[in-house]
């Protein structure tokens, strides 16, 4: 697979932390709750065009950061959407949720209100947790 360049409102919303198996992983500037996206190496619209063995390498890495969120970050609830609606380059939202997130029990899309940025210090700890041999 071929690394597409990422749309413009994903670089203006996200931190490109770097590649995975299956595509970029990006973290949104919000802070209140560990959002995050992977936009998988496909000139695809939609996730369920992808041809299988790259679907399933996409949906393993998304597997990944969810076990990493609820093991990690004790997330009880980790939704996951590929929306698509804004930004027509296919990029899955993977979001840690709990009872005490800014925005519970509302979807976290159009709800969640401007939070704090990510401190250096703990982008690349997430980087480091997430980026690695793959």
């Amino acid at each position: 697979m071929s690394a597409p360049e990422l749309h413009p409102q994903l670089q203006a919303d996200c931190h490109d932390l770097g590649a995975l198996a299956s595509g970029r992983l990006l973290l949104s500037r919000n802070a209140s709750l560990h959002w995050l996206l992977l936009v998988p190496d496909t000139e695809a619209i939609d996730l369920l065009d992808m041809p299988g063995d790259a679907l399933a390498l996409v949906m393993r890495d998304c597997q990944r950061i969810s076990q990493w969120l609820k093991q990690a970050h004790a997330y009880p609830k980790v939704n996951f959407g590929a929306l698509g609606n804004l930004v027509p380059q296919l990029h899955l939202h993977i979001v840690g949720r709990r009872p005490d997130d800014p925005c519970w029990p509302q979807p976290v899309w159009g709800n969640l209100p401007v939070g704090a940025v990510w401190p250096e210090g703990e982008i690349a700890a997430i980087r480091k947790a997430l980026i690695h041999d793959n």
